[in-house]
């Protein structure tokens, strides 16, 4: 499809080359926005590029030129990264911040695309982001971001002024996450060790050496606790704030939980009574929060091809990336799992897979999120952008729902004697699919996050050095529209002509 677009040269801020960009046979001409930071806050304005197809080397489902349900179809690519960019971090309803493996943050206005400001302090790749709102209670509402890096520091900022309000370096490992917790007004940094800080950036306790390998995710639960991933082990502590009898903070181990038999790569809260973890080699366990009990588990992701005979031993993939869980989004009905190449959806009212695309994409999902309308969006190494939408359908008795994804609560067990019940129980009920709607083709390399702005688009960052922000065209037209006749009107031209 022939399109218009338009592109900086071929050197970011720092006039360095930096790999491809989207390439298609496209008209392409040179753009510079004058925003008083020179070059790096160039972009470039695509049409219809969504709507580029690449050659596929599996079987996919694919989707048309024209992909009437996909809004994306124009497009800002944003140069400032000459790295790997693998952090976005929404800061309010029109700026986000980008971070990666050059060691620089910068802030992006979602709407125009323009470089607003850039945090430069780190010596290494930035591992963890995350922002520090002001409290409701208190006179200056300043948004401070948090950044850990590699080279063994946290560095808070103030996100309005890109001032760098302090460095913290007393850290002996890498910290790998950083959490926020709200209502105690403190923030959390995982590393070999886990330790609590305030606002003030005191160090308020911390404890012992844990792990070599180091805290990989933290979450908040109920009753001041948080949980966090250590290898293939999760370790819950409580947090234990200032008192009558005591003025010092303390956190307290509490319990391990050992049931994961590998490494725990993603880990979420579903809801205020249950979290979700997921590891290398596919198990998926659903906890209670409130007591730390296992409320469903599945040990691994199976092969459900009708060929089979579901009576038969299901073969396991024979390579642990094709069932590995990187990522977890949720709702209020559906958890939503991105397992190796595939996406899975798991409705927690029903206990059982609704949906399910084993293929979702030629390499692995790194990132997925759940949008308004019933809308799913993926993101994957191999470069890619795809938007599905889960629709019901009525299940025919001739397609069998792969109940062996989620052995949960009994469901999914290949012992043919209490399978019947459940058999007859899904020949009736209404599943669902996962269609795709919208492939949004622009990066060169792996895609390794994403953004979702209701009113500006959707935001992707890329192992390619790029952001890209995706415009729905339809709506950026009628604002171009708008302007125009807002500057005719100023200059009087619009009543001259009527």
């Amino acid at each position: 499809m022939k399109a218009h677009c338009s592109s900086p040269g071929e050197t970011g801020e720092t006039g360095s080359p930096h790999p491809p960009g989207p390439r298609s046979p496209l008209h392409q001409k040179h753009l510079d926005l004058g925003s008083g930071l020179g070059r790096s806050s160039s972009w470039t304005c695509c049409s219809s590029s969504s709507q580029i197809m690449g050659v596929r080397k599996s079987p996919l489902q694919t989707i048309g030129e024209e992909q009437t349900q996909n809004p994306y179809t124009e497009l800002l690519v944003l140069k400032a990264h000459h790295d790997i960019v693998r952090f976005l971090v929404q800061l309010d309803d029109y700026r986000f911040a980008s971070a990666g493996d050059d060691g620089i943050v910068v802030v992006w206005n979602a709407q125009t695309g323009e470089k607003l400001l850039e945090l430069n302090g780190h010596t290494q790749k930035i591992t963890a982001i995350i922002t520090f709102s002001s409290l409701g209670s208190c006179e200056e509402k300043n948004q401070l971001i948090l950044t850990a890096s590699a080279d063994r520091t946290v560095i808070v900022w103030d996100g309005d002024t890109a001032r760098q309000v302090q460095r913290i370096s007393c850290f002996q490992s890498t910290v790998k996450c950083l959490t926020v917790l709200q209502r105690l007004d403190v923030w959390l940094s995982g590393g070999n060790d886990l330790c609590v800080w305030n606002r003030k950036l005191d160090l308020l306790c911390k404890t012992s050496h844990l792990s070599d390998t180091g805290i990989s995710a933290l979450v908040e639960i109920p009753k001041k606790c948080v949980v966090a991933a250590v290898g293939k082990e999760l370790i819950i502590f409580r947090l234990v704030a200032p008192t009558g009898g005591s003025l010092e903070w303390d956190i307290l181990e509490v319990k391990r939980l050992l049931d994961h038999q590998d490494n725990i790569l993603s880990l979420i809260n579903v809801n205020d009574l249950s979290f979700v973890t997921g590891s290398h080699i596919g198990e998926l366990i659903i906890w209670d929060a409130l007591d730390w009990t296992m409320q469903a588990y599945e040990r691994n992701f199976w092969d459900p091809s009708p060929q089979l005979d579901t009576q038969q031993e299901i073969k396991l993939c024979q390579k642990s990336n094709d069932i590995s869980i990187h990522h977890f989004t949720c709702d209020e009905e559906n958890v939503f799992a991105a397992v190796g190449r595939g996406l899975y959806v798991y409705n927690l009212q029903m206990k059982r897979v609704i949906a399910c695309q084993k293929t979702a994409h030629d390499s692995n999902v790194l990132h997925i999120a759940k949008l308004p309308n019933r809308q799913l969006i993926s993101c994957s190494e191999d470069g890619s952008v795809r938007i599905w939408e889960l629709r019901e359908k009525q299940q025919l008795a001739a397609e069998p729902v792969p109940t062996g994804f989620f052995n949960m609560w009994g469901f999914g067990r290949v012992n043919k004697q209490a399978s019947q019940p459940v058999k007859k129980q899904q020949e009736n009920a209404t599943s669902c699919s996962l269609e795709l709607i919208g492939d949004l083709i622009g990066h060169s390399s792996s895609v390794e996050m994403f953004l979702y702005f209701e009113d500006h688009g959707l935001v992707t960052c890329s192992a390619d050095h790029l952001i890209i922000l995706w415009k729905n065209g339809e709506r950026e037209s009628g604002l171009r529209s708008l302007r125009l006749f807002q500057k005719l009107e100023e200059n009087g031209d619009l009543y001259l002509a009527v």
